[in-house]
C-alpha cells in the first residue's frame, strides 16, 4: 500500500498576520512541521500544494463577500505565498502551485513547475491511498480531499493538522466529508 502525504496551503498568508489570516494557523503550520519530523518517512510521497495567484480574475475584490470574492492573498512570488517556514526547507516530492489565474480551492486544480498535474504527480507514485493536512479545513483542505476521493483514492483528513476559517464552516466542511466517505481522523502520534 503506496502512501500520499498532501499538505495543502500551509503558507504565511493562511496565518496570523497574513492578508486571509485563519485563527490557529501558526499552530497548525506548528503541528505539521512536527508530523512532517515525525512520519514523512511512512509516506512514499510528499506533496505541499499553495495558493499562487498571479492573475485571478475576480477571486479578488476591493469589496470582497468572502464566499466567491477575497481580498487579495497568496500573490505569487510575495513572501506570504511561500510555504510557511517552519516547512519550508522540508524536501517535498512535489510542489503544486494553484489559483494562478482563476480561483481554484483544490490542490487537484494546480501543477507543478514543470506542469505537471496532482493527479499525474500521484499516478507516477503509483499511490493508493492519500493523507490530507493544511490550511483551511473549511475550504482548500476539503475541496482536495473531496476531489481526492473523487479520483479513487481513499482519503484520510488528520482534523487536528487542519484548521478551519471558523467552527461553522469548520464543522459543515466536516459534515460534507464524512458525507462523501473520507476519513476524518486524529494524527496518529
Amino acid at each position: 500500500m503506496k502512501k500520499a502525504l498532501l499538505v495543502v496551503d500551509v503558507q504565511p498568508t493562511f496565518c496570523e498576520g497574513g492578508a486571509l489570516g485563519v485563527t490557529g494557523g501558526n499552530d497548525t503550520a506548528q503541528g505539521v512541521a512536527d508530523f512532517l519530523a515525525a512520519h514523512a518517512k511512512d509516506y512514499d510521497l510528499v506533496v505541499s500544494t499553495q495558493d499562487w495567484h498571479i492573475e485571478p480574475g475576480d477571486h479578488f475584490s476591493e469589496h470582497p463577500d468572502f464566499v466567491d470574492t477575497w481580498p487579495p492573498h497568496g500573490v505569487a512570488g510575495t513572501p506570504e505565498a511561500e510555504l510557511h517556514p517552519l516547512i519550508a526547507d522540508f524536501p517535498f516530492d512535489a510542489q503544486v502551485r494553484k489559483g494562478q489565474y482563476a480561483a481554484a480551492y483544490s490542490g487537484f486544480e494546480g501543477v507543478t513547475d514543470d506542469g505537471r498535474t496532482l493527479t499525474e504527480v500521484l499516478h507516477k507514485a503509483a499511490i493508493d491511498q492519500v493523507d490530507v493536512v493544511g490550511i483551511a479545513l473549511s475550504h482548500c483542505v476539503r475541496d482536495t480531499a473531496l476531489d481526492s476521493l473523487h479520483r479513487g483514492w481513499p482519503t484520510t483528513v488528520f482534523t487536528d493538522l487542519s484548521v478551519p476559517v471558523s467552527k461553522e464552516l469548520g464543522d459543515e466542511a466536516v459534515a460534507l466529508m464524512a458525507a462523501e466517505g473520507v476519513t476524518l481522523e486524529h494524527s496518529p502520534a
